[in-house]
């Protein structure tokens, strides 16, 4: 059976010897068992999931086992590392469990972030806890206890070291560029991002770690953790949407195809397909929702969870009444074709 993933990278490490970040340029889903045999018997692999320090005296052969299955991408890499001065690691995760070091969650995060694998398609229980809090520096990442030291140390070299953030995620941009995208601001798509092909980041766009776009999207609100928008549909500017880290608890939120989330509207329970919330409305799952006929005519009053998943809605306030109406959709989200160009 066939291991969940393989992928040879650069790590840095603190003044303990401990890694706290790791860049895995060419990572593999689902290696064959044929690969993983080759790259072990150059290597110390009992089996399992498993970090193994590499030397680059190790990757002629570790290039020679990728070139024989045809990973010409993973082969230039390993070859490339034969110079490198910076400590090299081979992941090998025959399974997908919780990740259970900081390379192995860096590996995971990038999988998302290379579109190998989606939101929620791999397991990051505790990831929290695994990372370190890092300052992301124009030198590099930097273990917070060591900051000081080497801002002093810059000074006196004549040189400025600038903290670009303190987070325990990079921007993903740092790791990857997806095809097809534009990203205003790349501060705000973190490592572990799902950014379909077709979308754009605008300046005050978010997206989170093991969240994101499937394919065409207009990004201008906040794309909290766990959420999944769907193709052709755009987050307003200003708008929010409740990730399972900020209120959502482990219910996942979702946008479908086709829909649009107002300007400074919100989000709170997973949303079917051509679905439209209007400008500043926040709707969440405990919302009391007045449905209303073809007519125009109230039927009945429900919780806007009950509607979760279902296609063509579209939520308004009512200016005179202050009730939040739903009624038929008649009209889906037609994207600018302009826009939306990624050329």
């Amino acid at each position: 059976m066939a291991s969940f993933a393989v992928a040879l990278g650069t790590a840095t490490k603190n003044k303990d010897g401990k890694i706290i970040e790791a860049f895995f340029p060419t990572p593999l889903l689902n290696p064959t068992d044929e690969l993983v045999a080759a790259l072990s018997a150059h290597l110390d692999y009992q089996g399992g999931n498993e970090v193994i320090e590499v030397t680059a005296n190790q990757c002629d052969a570790l290039a020679s086992a990728f070139q024989a299955a045809n990973e010409e991408a993973a082969a230039t890499f390993a070859s490339k590392a034969t110079s490198s001065s910076q400590p090299l690691v081979l992941v090998i995760l025959a399974t997908d469990e919780k990740p259970a070091s900081v390379a192995e969650g860096f590996l995971k995060l990038q999988l998302i972030s290379n579109r190998l694998v989606k939101p929620h398609g791999t397991v990051l229980d505790g990831i929290f806890g695994l990372l370190h809090n890092i300052a992301w520096t124009n030198q590099g990442p930097i273990d917070l206890p060591e900051l000081a030291e080497r801002q002093m140390e810059a000074r006196l070299n004549g040189e400025v070291l600038s903290v670009d953030c303190v987070d325990k995620f990079p921007k993903m941009v740092d790791y990857v560029v997806p095809a097809g995208v534009r990203i205003a601001d790349t501060s705000r798509v973190r490592l572990g991002a799902h950014v379909g092909e077709g979308t754009t980041v605008m300046h005050e766009g978010f997206i989170n770690f093991n969240a994101g776009t499937t394919g065409v999207s207009m990004v201008e609100g906040r794309i909290s953790a766990g959420v999944v928008v769907g193709n052709g549909s755009d987050v307003g500017g200003g708008a929010s949407i409740m990730g399972t880290l900020s209120g959502g608890g482990q219910l996942v939120i979702s946008i479908g195809e086709n829909c649009l989330l107002g300007a400074n509207a919100g989000l709170g329970f997973p949303m079917g397909d051509r679905c439209t919330i209007e400008s500043g409305l926040y709707v969440t799952a405990g919302t009391k929702v007045t449905m209303l006929d073809a007519d125009g005519n109230e039927v009945e009053t429900i919780k806007a969870r009950d509607l979760a998943g279902k296609a063509d809605l579209l939520f308004r306030r009512n200016s005179v009444t202050g009730k939040i109406e739903c009624l038929t959709n008649k009209t889906a989200v037609e994207l600018n074709s302009e826009l939306h160009s990624n050329n």
